[in-house]
């Protein structure tokens, strides 16, 4: 066995792990090819927070099938979240499958594979690794100038105590285990070190975070009893060792440009996480914020713990306290019980927190999750319909948002090519920025002319006063040969943050 393939589906958690099972694999001698018709070993890294996800599982799995009796000594395995989710049971409906892994068991990959490939049955290993939790960091290998993107996902916890009613993830990512913040840290300097410009904090609920290691002071709880909606035991409690680690993260690794986290949990945006990002230069300036719904009444049935009165006042004040700060969200349309007016409470928050993104999701029903007791009442059709409403009210806002910076500059970390040949890149802000030039720019912050709001993106063009500063170290592409041209530097898409309901 010489190729493999992966195919991802879903969060910026399957992402990480889709990238971390791509090292694990190189690292036993195999070679990764783009597509799977080309591979021996073709693994699909699944999500199960919606069911479109696992639909889509099962169609690449009837084709690999095809491709399968073709080839015979083709190895197909499903890992992440449908095969923590599903384990025997999916292998007994799609027999083409030789393994699964849940998102614990990766680095015993290599083993499972060759085990498969002697002749063995086929596995499922989907064990939680709750008494000794492991995190697999990036290999330090290879730096931007071999193809790496500039941004990297660090993870900081895994799993999830929340219990929202609509949720599976603590099924299938388990209860939250955290990593020792010395382990975190190690990490993130080594991939400065190696050309990282931006790092991305992963968690199911990142600001969660306390470490195992007692690496940080106790959290603060600064302020806690001037929250109007909050009580200050309840504020108290909500506070995490998160913004401790900000800061450590700030202290300990100065090449670092840029640092982000998703996805956030809105009852841990305390006092001292605001604190933190109106003094830390290193936070971008833009938060994905998950609120779900603005109607205080799914609120409870979710199970979120927040109303919307206090998702609004910590929200609110964290914009006063970081000016230009912007905000996305996760919604879900059509929960059990959802009524016209529940829904255009939605649509209110939507208007009075400014989201300049929403990740919107029609209600599906997730096996194992509690709301399974509440029905599906809202019909298909009026979920479409609400859907299309929300979209309609939230593309407007980030459409006069995106139209309000023409004509601004914006700093841009450029991050590839996209397929018109462009650079590409996103400001702090999290905009998708791109503009045309000759230079070889992979991987550096340039400030950006915004000339054109396009529906999801801004187009511009070099600003002139930072020309010179940055193109006397650039290399022009006309001199970097053919064989430069054609590789990953030049030809590597923009990559955007996936978000999922959490």
């Amino acid at each position: 066995m010489q190729h493999f393939a992966i195919v991802t589906f879903g969060c910026q958690m399957n992402q990480h792990d889709s990238d971390r099972i791509g090292e694990v694999l190189r690292a036993a001698g195999l070679s990764e090819v783009s597509e799977p018709a080309a591979a021996d070993f073709v693994l699909l890294n699944t999500c199960s927070v919606r069911e479109k996800a696992e639909q889509k599982l099962r169609s690449e799995v009837g084709r690999l099938g095809v491709l399968k009796r073709e080839r015979p000594g083709l190895v197909i395995g499903v890992a992440g979240c449908v095969a923590q989710q599903e384990g025997e049971r999916l292998m007994k409906k799609l027999p083409q499958i030789d393994l699964m892994i849940g998102p614990d068991n990766i680095p015993e990959l290599p083993a499972l594979l060759a085990d498969c490939v002697s002749g063995g049955p086929p596995r499922v290993r989907t064990e939680f690794d709750v008494d000794a939790p492991s995190f697999l960091a990036h290999s330090s290998a290879h730096g931007p100038s071999e193809g790496r993107s500039p941004s990297a996902f660090v993870t900081v916890m895994k799993g999830c105590n929340e219990r929202c009613s609509f949720c599976i993830v603590p099924y299938t990512r388990g209860p939250e285990r955290y990593r020792p913040g010395r382990e975190i840290l190690d990490e993130i300097v080594q991939l400065t070190e190696t050309g990282v410009r931006e790092v991305t904090l992963l968690g199911q609920t990142v600001n969660s975070y306390s470490d195992p290691g007692a690496l940080f002071a106790p959290p603060r709880h600064e302020a806690a009893s001037d929250w109007q909606h909050t009580e200050r035991e309840r504020a108290r409690a909500d506070e995490s060792e998160f913004p401790e680690l900000l800061r450590a993260i700030a202290r300990q690794a100065p090449r670092l440009s840029r640092l982000r986290y998703t996805s956030p949990h809105p009852r841990h945006l305390t006092r001292s996480l605001i604190r933190a990002h109106a003094e830390l230069g290193v936070l971008c300036r833009h938060v994905h914020m998950p609120v779900q719904s603005g109607s205080d009444r799914l609120l409870k049935r979710m199970i979120r713990r927040y109303t919307a009165a206090e998702y609004l006042e910590r929200v609110t004040a964290l914009k006063t306290a970081v000016p230009g700060l912007t905000l996305s969200t996760d919604i879900i349309v059509g929960f059990p019980g959802e009524s016209r007016v529940d829904f255009e409470q939605t649509l209110d928050l939507v208007e009075r927190a400014g989201f300049v993104g929403v990740f919107a999701f029609k209600y599906s029903e997730r096996p194992f999750t509690p709301a399974l007791k509440l029905g599906d009442d809202v019909s298909e059709v009026e979920k479409s319909a609400r859907l299309a409403e929300l979209f309609e009210v939230s593309n407007a806002q980030r459409q006069a948002y995106l139209s309000s910076l023409e004509g601004a500059d914006v700093e841009v970390l450029v991050e590839g090519r996209g397929k018109a040949g462009q650079w590409g890149g996103r400001s702090e802000r999290n905009e998708i920025v791109h503009f045309a030039s000759p230079y070889e720019l992979l991987g550096r912050l340039v400030r950006v002319r915004v000339l054109r709001a396009n529906k999801n993106s801004l187009f511009g063009e070099l600003a002139q006063a930072v020309d010179d500063a940055v193109l006397s170290s650039a290399v022009p592409l006309a001199t970097t040969g053919a064989k430069e041209l054609a590789g990953p530097a030049a030809a590597k898409p923009l990559r955007r943050l996936p978000l999922s309901p959490v």
